[in-house]
């Protein structure tokens, strides 16, 4: 008998529902593959990374337009039973209802939570100002509303990332985008229990997310006891898989070895994980 899969208004409760208590690890993939590999490995929420998806197309991270981001956001939904967040970016557009336009047509594609950015993409001027960052939370908040309300809104601080280490600054747009309407808060860059438990406690009792991009850096046990709610790692995990390739590709360029693959699954595994089952 075909199990039956879990439909949107389904998954969207349980996503809501794992941010109600305790700490899930969130883990990215950037493709269908990658994302289905994850599930099979019990986790309970996948998130999309822009960066990972736009280097599996040969760009950079920001370098995918927004019918590139939808299309994407389509085919991981389409392919996994577990709640998918999307990483949107800043919205594909400056302004809020631009941003608002965009947000209702990424529910459309079954999404169980979008991230909104305050970056602006650019180096003279790499955050919106408050005014504007808090108008396009409203906007994105207003674009749920209006669908149903049952995605989940996360409001992102990219001052660690932007150039802009401040705490306080970060604390103050955190603050604001909680009273705006962001379901979740979270600020990429942070390193320290300090920089953690200030976020945890500015926005409390809303959830908060933690980026986790490099190895030695907290266990999850020990981000769960600082009280954040979620993990996720960003483009770390498609970093780790070029790595993987680079290394190979380049054993074979420089040096004639095929050595590196020798680590590297076998064609029945992989055909064994991707079966559908009849």
């Amino acid at each position: 008998m075909t199990a039956v899969r879990p439909g949107v208004s389904d998954k969207r409760k349980t996503f809501f529902q794992l941010h109600q208590s305790g700490c899930f690890v969130i883990p990215n993939p950037w493709d269908v593959g990658s994302a289905r590999f994850l599930q099979s490995l019990g986790f309970k929420a996948l998130a999309t990374t822009s960066s990972g998806f736009a280097w599996s197309q040969g760009r950079p991270d920001c370098g995918i337009s927004l019918e590139m981001a939808l299309d994407h956001l389509r085919h991981i939904v389409a392919a996994t039973d577990v709640p998918v967040n999307a990483d949107f970016q800043n919205g594909f557009a400056h302004d809020p209802q631009a941003v608002g336009e965009h947000v209702r047509q990424a529910i459309a594609t079954g999404i169980a939570g979008v991230s909104i950015e305050d970056s602006t993409g650019e180096q003279a001027r790499p955050l919106y100002d408050l005014d504007t960052s808090v108008a396009r939370i409203r906007a994105a908040r207003s674009a749920i509303d209006k669908a149903g309300g049952d995605v989940l809104l996360v409001g992102r601080a990219e001052c660690f990332v932007a150039g802009r280490p401040d705490l306080p600054e970060t604390l103050a747009r955190l603050k604001a985008y909680a009273q705006a309407g962001a379901d979740c808060l979270f600020a990429p860059g942070l390193r320290t229990r300090d920089q953690i438990t200030a976020v945890v406690a500015a926005v409390a009792p809303k959830p908060v997310n933690l980026l986790v991009g490099a190895p030695g850096e907290f266990t999850v046990a020990q981000i769960g006891a600082l009280g954040v709610r979620r993990i996720s790692v960003g483009g770390a995990l498609a970093r780790a898989a070029w790595g993987a390739f680079m290394l190979s590709a380049r054993a074979i360029a420089q040096q004639g070895s095929f050595e590196a693959l020798r680590e590297a699954p076998s064609h029945g595994q992989l055909d064994s994980l991707f079966h559908e089952p009849g």
